[in-house]
């Protein structure tokens, strides 16, 4: 269980709610399995009942359509993802910016190679006819960019984040707003180059993590599969500016 599904359900106070809680963990439970086995695109909420041992009409009193039970998959996964990484940055001294970011990176890597269907379900291809509601997941979904962001600011502010070279310290004009807004939103202190650079980190970041997971390496390409996504956070860590990268 996850820590927010465990704090939802410390507060849930009547026999009812709890009830409720339970059986929807019980339909998330089998839509993960469903999930890993038929994908996506082939999710049943009558399945998914017939598994549970109900009636469909029962399953549809707590979650609405398929669409509802993607919705809620997604919401797991965000979360299930976020509580790793969190777990595994604050492992690591809140000084060793560096080092935290390293945690990051192999953590979204590890829980991704380990689920493999929930990380398709995240970062892969969208599935047909479903569009993710925005007021649910998109808070779950930004946990992990917003803990990156966290560890850049943090190393700015210690002076452990060198600004990037002259040639790419200045950004195109036609970007200027989107990061004013990205620096508003965010609450940032850092200057465009350290910002531009930390998106590529980003992408370069689950970029790398999808290549492995989806097997666009090709079969045997790299024999040392650990070694080499070791080696592709240390380049981003230089990328990122990081003094000790």
């Amino acid at each position: 269980m996850t820590n927010t599904a465990a704090h939802a359900e410390t507060t849930l106070r009547t026999p009812r709610e709890r009830a409720r809680a339970q059986t929807i963990a019980d339909i998330v439970r089998l839509g993960r399995k469903h999930l890993a086995t038929h994908g996506a695109a082939a999710l049943s909420l009558r399945a998914v009942a017939r598994d549970l041992g109900v009636v469909s009409s029962a399953v549809y009193r707590y979650v609405a359509s398929r669409d509802e039970l993607l919705t809620l998959l997604l919401v797991d996964a965000y979360n299930e993802l976020g509580d790793v990484v969190d777990a595994a940055v604050n492992a690591r001294p809140e000084d060793d910016f560096a080092g935290r970011f390293q945690a990051l990176g192999l953590a979204v890597r590890k829980w991704a190679l380990r689920e493999h269907a929930r990380y398709g379900l995240l970062f892969g291809s969208p599935v047909p006819g479903y569009r993710a509601p925005a007021g649910q997941t998109t808070t779950p979904g930004t946990r992990v960019v917003y803990s990156l962001v966290g560890i850049l600011a943090a190393a700015y502010r210690g002076g452990e984040l060198t600004p990037p070279p002259a040639r790419t310290a200045v950004v195109p004009p036609a970007l200027a707003a989107d990061f004013d807004a990205i620096r508003a939103g965010l609450g940032l202190a850092v200057p465009d180059g350290l910002i531009a650079n930390g998106v590529l980190v980003w992408t370069s970041l689950f970029g790398a993590v999808s290549f492995e997971v989806f097997g666009q390496y090709g079969p045997d390409t790299f024999s040392a599969p650990d070694e080499l996504f070791e080696h592709h956070l240390a380049v981003l860590a230089d990328v990122a500016g990081f003094t000790g990268g």
